[in-house]
């Protein structure tokens, strides 16, 4: 049975996309992202389930540091729609709410719902987490925002359900595994996720991108962070529509190289129906 490492605690969205991803896969819950991608790497984990965007918070912090430094290789996306739910101890209400607990992306994608009914934001390390602390407290007054599992699993008592700002709040995860052959291109749809460092040469970046526009490459995310703490040595994390062994690609990535100091394919995976907006 495939066990599939995650981030946080049960009932949190990391386990929900991993238990909806992989269908009675075995879940090991982890401290930290880089646990989850150590469990994978000493075997003590077949795969790995990542958050790497949402569609209101953007990025997760951390993940574009990690992933060029991990060999371990994106072989899958999942996207799940994420909701919400307030919860509290039996016997609590909304009305008696005082402060709200969850992981600081849940609180900001509730915060009109925060707002409305003067609830102090209390910020906790993961959503499922929060749930946990508040059953532990045992004090109505304390309410966790989580997924609704969480209430399943910590006997909480759900108060207000989908109280998300945004209804389209959805996160992207990606799978990842040890390294293994590229699957081969073919009438499916797939997508190249790479990291690269242009040449310090003026119009650099603008030279070594101008490949994806003149070979029709659809480029899905271009993000861009320091090195080392250097502000002169800038890294891209992209994500584009296509295989490697596609000829428009193929030739994108060979201009790429030719102005860049480092490129490195972190995964060339299936594109998730949720990516062209099939709903889940």
């Amino acid at each position: 049975m495939t066990t599939v490492a995650y981030q946080g605690e049960p009932g949190a969205n990391s386990h929900m996309a991993a238990l909806e991803a992989f269908p009675g896969a075995r879940t090991l819950a982890c401290a930290t992202f880089e646990d989850a991608f150590g469990a994978v790497g000493s075997g003590a984990a077949e795969l790995a389930m990542i958050p790497i965007d949402n569609s209101v918070a953007g990025r997760v912090a951390d993940i574009h540091v990690l992933l060029p430094d991990t060999s371990l290789q994106i072989i899958a996306e999942h996207f799940l729609r994420i909701r919400f739910s307030l919860m509290g101890v039996p016997g609590s209400t909304l009305e008696g709410a005082r402060e709200v607990h969850s992981h600081v992306h849940a609180l900001a994608q509730c915060r009109g719902f925060i707002r409305a009914h003067g609830l102090r934001p209390v910020v906790a390390g993961d959503t499922a987490g929060s749930a946990r602390e508040v059953a532990e407290a045992g004090d109505p007054a304390r309410v966790s925002i989580a997924p609704p599992l969480a209430a399943e699993r910590y006997g909480l008592t759900v108060l207000a359900e989908d109280i998300e700002d945004e209804k389209h709040n959805t996160t992207r995860f990606v799978v990842l595994a040890p390294p293994r052959p590229f699957p081969e291109a073919g009438s499916e749809q797939f997508v190249t996720s790479f990291v690269f460092r242009v040449r310090n040469l003026p119009a650099a970046l603008y030279k070594a991108l101008g490949g994806f526009a003149t070979n029709g490459v659809n480029m899905t995310r271009l993000e861009s962070y320091m090195v080392g703490g250097r502000f002169a040595a800038t890294m891209f994390m992209v994500d584009v529509e296509g295989h490697p062994d596609e000829p428009p690609l193929a030739r994108a990535l060979e201009e790429l190289a030719f102005f860049s100091e480092e490129l490195r394919i972190l995964g060339v995976f299936p594109a998730h129906p949720r990516r062209f907006g099939a709903q889940p």
